[in-house]
This record gives C-alpha cells, structure tokens and sequence, in this order.
C-alpha cells in the first residue's frame, strides 16, 4: 500500500473515531441536560404539604419539621404560656400585637388573634427571624436571663442581632426583625394530627 493510501486510511479512521467520541459527549452533554431539566423528588415535594402526628407532644415541648426547606415549629403551649398571652400590657410592648403586618403572608386570617393560632394551646410558626433569616433559640424559662429583659414572659430569643420574640411569634419593639414570625398556612385532622401547607379552604 503507498504512503498516500496509508494516510488516507488513518485520516478515515481518526474521523470515524472523533465522531465516535463526539456522539457519546454529545448524549452524554444532552443527558446531563434533561437530568438539569427534569425535577427531583426533593424539588417535587418542596412545595407540598407536610402531615405531622402531635399525639404525643405534651404541654411545655415543642417539635420542629421541615416545609419548603424551612424549619416550623409545632409548641405545645402551657396554661401559663397562654394567660401570659392575655397579658395586655405586654401588647405595649410589641411591634405588632394584632398581627396586622403582611397579612396574606405572616399570618392568616384564622390565625390573628392573642394566640396567633387555630387552637389556643398549640402555635404552628416558621422558625426564621423576620430580620436576616437566622433562626431564633427558644428561651421558655421566665425571669431574668442574659440579653433579656428583667420581666421575660418567655418566647424566642434571635441569638445573631438579639430580636425578641413572644409566645406567640410576634416581635417585640426596637428590636432589628421588622415583621412577626410567620405563621404558615395549617389545619388539624383530628386531636392528634395537623397539615401544615395548607388549610381547610385549599389554600397553601
């Protein structure tokens, strides 16, 4: 065979090859694209709603679960968590008492009352300061206690600028979180269960 076929032959077989190897970065790139494109289970339940079993949760004890990828907190409030609540003048001293901020999307309107909540022994909130999205620290324990005031009824405490926050979500004055805790979109099955995400009316 002369030198000319030769090069020929080795110039079809790098093209074939090339083109090989092109194709298969070629599916490959285009699988990696519809994996991109196509939505994970994770993302599809992300915006569902979450069932949770309360059964068990006794006065004073509080459980968090996941909703969108944001902490809420189920409390179970005590009978002195609640009259602390009816305190009227505690409401001097809160930002927004009657939780008349962002309605649609704080607090819904089931939920604006003293308790900020369906049922007055039980607060269903998200757990992320309305200031720069930290999470605050619960401090149930009244009295005097570091970064908190002499007369603490007891609440949640924001450790990154110090918010303050009572036992039903809603902030205290002067403080950096402009905006009570949100109180998500929720309904009871029953005594012992609750959907958080949506409502009896369908709305999440």
């Amino acid at each position: 065979m002369s030198n000319e076929k030769q090069v020929d032959s080795g110039r079809r077989g790098l093209l074939v090859a090339t083109c090989a190897a092109g194709g298969v970065a070629g599916l490959a790139t285009a699988g990696a694209l519809v994996s991109t494109f196509a939505p994970s289970e994770r993302a599809k339940a992300a915006g569902a709603s979450v069932e949770v079993d309360i059964a068990g949760l006794a006065p004073g004890e509080m459980r968090t679960v996941e909703w969108r990828g944001k902490p809420v907190w189920i409390l179970k409030r005590t009978p002195e968590m609640m009259a602390s609540l009816k305190d009227t003048k505690t409401d001097a001293e809160l930002a927004d008492p009657n939780s008349e901020r962002n309605k649609d999307e704080l607090t819904p309107e089931y939920a604006r009352n003293e308790f900020r909540s369906i049922k007055p022994e039980i607060l269903v909130a998200v757990g992320i300061c309305s200031h720069l999205g930290c999470s605050p620290g619960t401090k149930f324990q009244t009295g005097p206690q570091p970064s908190l005031p002499d007369d603490w009824h007891g609440g949640f405490l924001c450790p990154c600028h110090g918010s303050t926050f009572d036992l039903a979500g809603r902030v205290y004055k002067n403080k950096p979180a402009p905006d009570n805790l949100q109180v998500p979109r929720h309904m009871f099955l029953g005594d012992g269960k609750i959907v958080i995400g949506k409502d009896e009316k369908g709305e999440a």
